[in-house]
């Protein structure tokens, strides 16, 4: 299968990057910058100790969408506030019936690619797993857990193409629910980006926690307003999410060891996007709960204080 990856980042290029060591042939569409980082190939690693490389021969490279035209595939990993150009830039290039699979997080990117490319088959994909650029060309898998793809026609050809690269992937349908499961998981890019600590350490501190509590229990009842029961992601059921965040240091780390199953040094998304003076994703993230509460009246000011720091911190990025 020829897959196509639109947004060559962390998530892009080591989804593209897995499915190109296993013989796929894989179309890369980034920035310049990523290319010139790429030139040596692909490094590959992962928390359980996989390590692979893939040569720059073994890939494609490319800077403009036209490169995808012929792709039977394409997973779109850019960033939430791209999706709406990304679908223009592919609208022109995508033949009908093309799979289309949004890679990103948020709720509403899969609708935005719908309505951008009538002529594709788009599914919507959680990722739920953390990965890191380290050096120049290693992209890191720092946690667990496997890809979930909406149960629609051609689910199973992405499903079954991962599966055999080694990125766990498993079909779903009740992926609505899964996609809210995911963005209660997600509130804590935000707090990880204010703190400015790496996960671990941050979901080690009490203080840190109790804001992300507070975002999720709010996230909650707004949910269930709106009449919405996320799915359960990884091994708390959602309800329980603030109550095992709010113990003492000490039971925490007994109870929710799991949680701290994160390389030392691993960052959110939105760190590095912070970092990197690039627009944050808080709108598609801390926003959407804000939104559903504004919809149900339900009172969210802590995502709301969320959302405003952060947007804030990113202003003083871009000035400094």
């Amino acid at each position: 299968m020829r897959i196509g990856i639109f947004g060559a980042g962390s998530i892009g290029c080591y989804a593209g990057g897995m499915l190109a060591a296993n013989s796929n042939d894989v179309v890369l569409v980034g920035r310049a910058s990523m290319a010139a980082r790429l030139a040596g190939g692909i490094e590959l690693t992962r928390h359980d100790g996989m390590r692979k490389s893939v040569s720059a021969a073994d890939f494609t490279f490319a800077t403009e969408p036209e490169a995808l035209v012929g792709c039977e595939a394409i997973l779109v990993c850019v960033k939430s506030p791209g999706t709406a150009e990304a679908a223009r830039q592919l609208a022109s290039v995508l033949k009908e019936g093309t799979l289309v699979a949004s890679f990103q997080n948020g709720i509403s990117n899969t609708e935005i690619l719908r309505n951008g490319l009538p002529q594709c088959r788009v599914l919507g994909a959680m990722v739920p797993f953390n990965v890191a650029q380290i050096g120049g060309n290693r992209f890191h898998q720092g946690t667990e857990g496997g890809i979930v793809v909406e149960d629609r026609p051609g689910a199973l050809q992405i499903a079954t193409k991962l599966n055999q690269a080694d990125v766990p992937t498993m079909v779903r349908r009740d992926f609505e629910a899964v996609q809210w499961g995911k963005l209660l998981m997600n509130l804590n890019n935000a707090v990880n980006a204010l703190s400015g600590l790496p996960l671990k350490a941050q979901l080690s501190s009490r203080e840190h926690r109790l804001v992300l509590a507070d975002c999720v229990e709010e996230a909650l009842t707004a949910l269930r307003a709106a009449h919405i029961r996320p799915a359960k992601i990884g091994k708390v059921s959602p309800g329980l999410i603030p109550v095992i965040l709010r113990l003492p240091d000490f039971l925490f780390t007994r109870i929710a060891g799991s949680m701290l199953k994160i390389d030392e040094d691993a960052r959110s998304s939105m760190a590095e996007d912070l970092e990197q003076r690039r627009e944050p994703e808080i709108d598609y993230l801390n926003g959407e709960i804000v939104r559903l509460g504004e919809e149900f009246g339900v009172p969210t000011p802590v995502n709301s204080s969320v959302v405003a720091k952060v947007k804030q911190r990113f202003a003083e990025r871009m000035r400094a």
